[in-house]
């Protein structure tokens, strides 16, 4: 038996040195992180709070859940010629002690959106092959295809999702066109598949159109232009059908544009980052799921138009030259809300966040995100408005040190019926506040390939979000903390 061992042993390890030179003969490289998280938190499961879709609600049975999770991603590039390269990216995602190996967990990848923590075996996170000079096109586009991860300016619309181990990607088709300070791109993304045998007509497809333009050198900084149309495959009035050969609809229409842009930069000393997002189409789908006994004014089968928006501005000044080099963040986000009124008279006015990295804008808690969704782990509809106050800056040498303190209110009247207790009775006089929250982080790069990370941040709950959430019991309060090692390599 020893000997066996032993044999295999030699065979691995030259093997691993056989195909280190391969790679290097075929101008393969090969990187990966490892990335372990230790959490303790009060706001995970139902935490005290009715209903089984408040898993981002807050802790209030004070009842903590202390647990440890790890993201690996192993990645190889290949340059094949001059104008082609592949690349393939295998992750597991799991909690420790967890030994869950759905396949539909995060370790699959989880295309456009769909990332979480969920536990799983290794799954295909990225695979795309990119080609330069792209049939040649005019002006000359590069080509991404293939599983990827799209991440736009600050992630407003498009990100990765950061937090969570299995990060979101897309299964998307990307073109970019770069000429000076100009970057073009253009994308098709398939959110969703409904399967040629039983969804011939592609009612139940999800497609994704868009196109962003990054200028640089205005204003000091940047400014980037959208639009992204979403499809989902659902004409008005159109829904399934069991005799049918062809599923049809799952939902009515939702079909709508995004059109907006982003300014960013520094002038007169101050960083600066002012953006614009107008939301158009149809929202039938959206608001007959929402709608429902709270609002009996809805008829079946309504019309309803989406008119949605939201705005942001963000000011930071850095005094270099003051101990610590302390920055200071002025911050402001107003996403719309949808009232009685605007169902009534046909209207969907909830700002739809996308593919958007939430957890870098409304609170590290992430218990604001889904905003434009109408459910509750949003706002059930209402929208949000976000005032922060952020503080940064290197106390210790090595440290970096992020204190914010957010003040969350609804963008609708916390009168809208969409707000009730757990008994189902209507309130009225909220004053839509939702809460505070306070994160506190400090961050060290150890060197080069790692990086440490510790966190706690605290909420306090209002009066408008206890009712959103159904909770009737327990504290206001709901307190997480974290420690975390990232290694790259």
């Amino acid at each position: 038996m020893k000997k066996n061992f032993l044999t295999v042993a030699a065979m691995a390890v030259v093997a691993f040195f056989v195909s280190v030179e391969i790679a290097k003969a075929a101008d393969i490289t090969f990187s990966g992180q490892v990335r372990t998280r230790w959490e303790v938190a009060e706001h995970i499961g139902n935490g005290g709070v009715a209903g089984a879709n408040n898993a981002n609600g807050p802790g209030m049975n004070n009842q903590p859940d202390d647990f440890i999770m790890q993201s690996t991603r192993l990645a190889a590039k290949a340059n094949i010629n001059d104008t082609t390269s592949a690349f393939i990216q295998m992750q597991s995602s799991r909690t420790w002690g967890d030994t869950n190996s759905s396949a539909a967990g995060g370790g699959s990848g989880n295309s456009s959106g769909a990332a979480n923590n969920t536990d799983s075996s290794v799954g295909l996170h990225q695979a795309y092959f990119t080609i330069k000079n792209f049939m040649n096109l005019p002006m000359g586009w590069d080509a991404k295809v293939g599983r990827q991860e799209i991440k736009l300016d600050a992630w407003r619309l498009f990100g990765n999702t950061i937090w969570t181990t299995g990060m979101q990607t897309h299964d998307a088709i990307r073109l970019t066109h770069k000429h000076d300070n100009l970057t073009a791109s253009l994308m098709y993304i398939l959110r969703s598949e409904d399967g040629r045998k039983n969804d011939q007509n592609d009612d139940n497809d999800w497609d994704v159109y868009a196109a962003h333009v990054n200028m640089k050198g205005v204003l000091g900084g940047q400014f980037s232009g959208y639009y992204v149309y979403s499809d989902n495959g659902c004409g008005t009035g159109v829904v399934a059908s069991s005799t049918s050969n062809v599923a049809g609809c799952s939902t009515l229409s939702n079909n709508f544009h995004t059109i907006g842009g982003r300014q960013a930069g520094t002038i007169f000393g101050l960083k600066y980052r002012a953006e614009l997002y107008y939301q158009f189409g149809d929202a039938m789908g959206i608001a007959q799921s929402t709608g429902g006994t709270d609002h009996p004014d809805l008829a079946t089968g309504q019309e309803v138009d989406r008119e949605a928006y939201m705005y942001g501005v963000r000011l930071t000044k850095a005094f270099n030259n003051v101990t610590y080099k302390p920055a200071l963040t002025l911050w402001y986000d107003y996403l719309s809300g949808t009232s009685d009124d605007d169902l009534k008279n046909g209207k969907w006015g909830s700002f739809d966040t996308l593919y958007d990295t939430g957890h870098k804008y409304y609170g590290l808690q992430d218990l604001f995100l889904g905003i434009g969704s109408g459910g509750p782990k949003g706002t059930q509809g209402l929208g949000l408005q976000d005032a922060a106050i952020k503080l940064k800056m290197n106390p210790v040498a090595g440290w970096t040190l992020k204190v914010d303190y957010h003040w969350f209110m609804t963008a609708e009247g916390a009168s809208n019926t969409i707000v009730s207790d757990a008994s189902g009775a209507v309130t009225s006089g909220d004053d839509g506040f939702l809460g505070n929250e306070l994160d506190i982080t400090a961050v060290n790069k150890w060197n080069a390939n790692t990086k440490v990370m510790i966190g706690y941040s605290n909420f306090n709950a209002g009066q408008t979000f206890r009712r959103i959430r159904n909770a009737t019991t327990g504290a206001n309060d709901a307190n997480w903390a974290y420690v975390q090692f990232d290694v790259k390599f």
